[in-house]
């Protein structure tokens, strides 16, 4: 190959390369928009992966929140594209969830659920509530060890996967427990009420530290409750 061709065959290299980029950079930029374009979407956390340690471990955390929870909003997304669910809220679709496909009620449930889970647990908030908090837990159940006690129940005796919850009822705070991706805003759901507290007691939330101990997952999570989240939704209830 003389010096010409050579030239010519890095030029025609340097074409296609370039050629390929930008088709990779297109193909990304429509991916982001698409994922821009899409009903439902992951709120960024708060917080570090690793700042709940040593409750919850920094690789559980990664793997929860961009793995399974992505996964659901993924599944909702496409679940309800072409459909008349895909310009509702997601509040307004578990309201009326006994109508809507399976797909949507597991992935839909799966979104808000984590959504909502994610705010209940803040890094050096934990231990006991304060305020009103603590009047609406101590009028209702006692003392505060007896709510967690209650709720520790509900935790550890969900069969299988599922949730453990504070609601208010009526008034009334209630602990409870749901199924799979099922919550208390479902009108399908045989527990009831406006959601203060949520505790994943799926086993990926908390295997790779707990293995099959979720009652030390269960106690260990009193340490990151998010009380003044849980203090700002009781106000904005009765407001």
């Amino acid at each position: 190959m003389n010096r010409i061709e050579f030239l010519r065959s890095l030029a025609g290299t340097t074409l296609a390369v370039g050629a390929l980029s930008t088709q990779s950079a297109c193909q990304t930029s429509s991916k982001e928009s698409a994922e821009m374009m899409a009903p439902y979407s992951q709120k960024p956390l708060a917080y570090d992966f690793g700042a709940l340690q040593p409750s919850i471990d920094a690789q559980t955390m990664d793997i929860h929140y961009n793995k399974h929870a992505k996964g659901y909003v993924d599944k909702l997304n496409a679940a309800v594209t072409g459909t008349e669910y895909e310009k509702m809220s997601l509040d307004d679709i578990l309201k009326n969830i006994s109508n809507a496909p399976e797909a949507i009620r597991n992935n839909g449930g799966g979104h808000w659920n984590h959504s909502f889970f994610w705010e209940a647990m803040a890094p050096g908030k934990g231990g006991t509530p304060t305020g009103a908090v603590a009047e609406a837990i101590n009028g209702q159940f006692g003392s505060f060890d007896s709510f967690k006690e209650a709720f520790g129940k509900e935790a550890s005796g969900r069969f299988g996967s599922g949730w453990a919850w504070l609601v208010e009822q009526d008034g009334k705070l209630a602990v409870g427990s749901t199924p799979n991706q099922d919550n208390p805003l479902m009108g399908i759901s045989e527990f009831k009420g406006r959601p203060l507290l949520g505790l994943d007691v799926w086993e990926h939330a908390y295997y790779l530290k707990y293995q099959n101990k979720r009652g030390d997952y269960v106690s260990a999570f009193w340490d990151i409750v998010n009380w003044d989240r849980v203090a700002e939704l009781m106000k904005n209830g009765k407001s």
